[in-house]
């Protein structure tokens, strides 16, 4: 049967989606206040009056980025410098590096791929995930709680995570307040969260259609979502439709992802509680590598390196990896190698995350097994796919 646009949508709306929109908090001034940091430098900008800025000398000078402490002085982003000077005479100012953005994106990015490969990279600081599939029996909030501390911990930086059923939603639950926070902004929270809100603050609404709106006696997003979608349409066409729908929640675009074979899968988690006992950490495993080598199948790839990595109580990071023997993409044989690694890292740690990860990946194209091989690999790969159609059907 041929999908129509209708009928697309319908299975859209039918399909609880989970989406995560990553937001930078102050990203050029964040990146570069840990780039300063990293490279010896003991004044923590994020922490006084201070600005990313253009020449001022040359007619680029601009805000491109503010600290707190400078935006409760009422600095704002993109006023002239020479304003921002008068508000606030003791303001330091850095010029941008948009080397070091790059790579501090580069590596949010690598960091996102643990999670789920449907990233879309909305601009240098800002992605949307589509989660949806990938949560194995975890909630959406505790993902993002764990994403949001691992960030900060291992790359220096905050940032807003937005969680919804759809982009636009995800996008406005990241802008509610800010830093360092995580919104939810489901369907039935619309009314409480969203319509309250000035509709200047909706997505991809500019100001000339802001004065349009405020002329019709709409005010706030509310106002847009309960006036006559024919009357919105009427005067500002199909953008009219859009911003009616957004008003009210609805958005039906999907993640747009750029498909690139991945170096590695890995998937971890963060313990419920402390544990030293081997058999209840396995526990924990077994899904994450079902989940790890789901991901690996749907590339049509396989591995030929395990690892394990382990955080203990101490925060202590330690990891154990083996080369296979042949590359494979079986859950089964990967969990085998990944016990006995558990096994050896663990020793009497109390540990509180676990992680698994394939590397050396070959695509299933090229591989060559041998005959003694092919029977037994041909019913593991047969048992494999039809548990990964069952997931791609209940999208658990």
């Amino acid at each position: 049967m041929r999908l129509t646009t209708a009928n697309k949508h319908s299975i859209i709306m039918n399909m609880e989606r989970f989406i995560l929109h990553v937001d930078v908090n102050s990203a050029f001034l964040s990146w570069t206040a840990v780039d300063r940091l990293t490279n010896g430098e003991t004044l923590d900008i994020r922490t006084v009056p201070s600005i990313i800025g253009g020449d001022e000398e040359q007619r680029s000078g601009i805000v491109l980025a503010s600290s707190m402490p400078a935006k409760k002085m009422g600095v704002r982003t993109p006023e002239p410098i020479y304003y921002a000077k008068q508000k606030c005479p003791n303001l330091l100012i850095f010029p941008g590096d948009f080397r070091v953005y790059n790579r501090y994106s580069d590596s949010l990015y690598e960091m996102l791929m643990d999670y789920t490969d449907k990233i879309e990279r909305f601009s240098i600081d800002e992605c949307f995930l589509d989660m949806t599939g990938c949560l194995f029996n975890r909630s959406i909030e505790d993902i993002a709680k764990e994403l949001s501390a691992k960030i900060y911990k291992e790359l220096g930086f905050t940032v807003n995570i937005g969680i919804a059923n759809n982009k636009v939603l995800a996008k406005m639950a990241s802008e509610l307040e800010k830093p360092n926070k995580i919104h939810t902004l489901y369907k039935h929270e619309i009314e409480t969260k969203l319509w309250r809100l000035p509709v200047a603050e909706l997505f991809m609404v500019g100001k000339k259609s802001v004065e349009k709106l405020h002329a019709m006696r709409i005010f706030t997003i509310g106002d847009l979502a309960k006036a006559d979608k024919n009357l919105i349409v009427k005067k500002f066409g199909k953008f009219g439709l859009q911003m009616h729908e957004y008003a009210n929640g609805i958005d039906y675009s999907e993640v747009i992802y750029t498909k690139q074979k991945p170096k590695g899968v890995s998937n971890e988690t963060t313990l419920t509680q402390d544990l030293a006992d081997y058999d209840k950490i396995c526990e924990y495993l077994l899904p994450l590598v079902e989940q790890t080598m789901y991901r690996l199948r749907k590339e049509k790839m396989s591995a030929t390196v395990v690892a394990v990595k382990i955080k203990t109580k101490d925060f202590q990071i330690l990891t154990k990896q083996r080369k296979l023997y042949t590359a494979t993409d079986s859950t089964k044989e990967v969990c085998e190698e990944a016990k006995l690694l558990l096994k050896e890292v663990l020793k009497n740690n109390y540990i509180r995350l676990i992680g698994i990860r394939v590397d050396g990946l070959v695509d299933n194209s090229e591989l060559q097994l041998s005959f003694f091989d092919v029977d037994n690999r041909e019913k593991q790969h047969r048992l494999d796919t039809t548990v990964d159609k069952l997931k791609d059907k209940f999208r658990v």
